[in-house]
């Protein structure tokens, strides 16, 4: 059986400085507009260390053609109604992933004895 590799899209959101824990308290309300989606995998938020006021948003999908669906739909376009005043500028990449390599910290510890 071959599966398609989930299609990643991958947002820079620089939020109005202040502004930083609404932000953060918005997304975590309003996430499941993403991730309730059937053909989303999940999604991250990050915030950068070098500047406090940019986060980085990931969320994995089936594959593109569903996302472009989900990007245009009504759940969408209220989830960025929410979003939209806290953001100063943002920006999107899309990709597929290709592939993934396990680090060694995330690999199970074998049993003793």
């Amino acid at each position: 059986m071959t599966s398609t590799p989930p299609f990643r899209i991958m947002l820079t959101m620089r939020i109005h400085p202040g502004r930083e824990a609404e932000f953060e308290q918005t997304w975590l309300r309003i996430g499941d507009a993403v991730t309730s989606h059937p053909a989303n995998l999940g999604q991250w938020l990050i915030r950068s260390e070098d500047e406090p006021s940019t986060y980085f948003i990931t969320s994995d999908w089936v594959d593109e053609a569903q996302f472009r669906e989900f990007e245009t739909s009504e759940r969408h376009l209220e989830h960025r109604k929410a979003l939209h005043p806290l953001r100063a500028s943002g920006s999107m990449a899309t990709g597929s992933v290709l592939t993934h390599l396990t680090g060694t910290a995330s690999l199970p510890v074998p049993a003793a004895g």
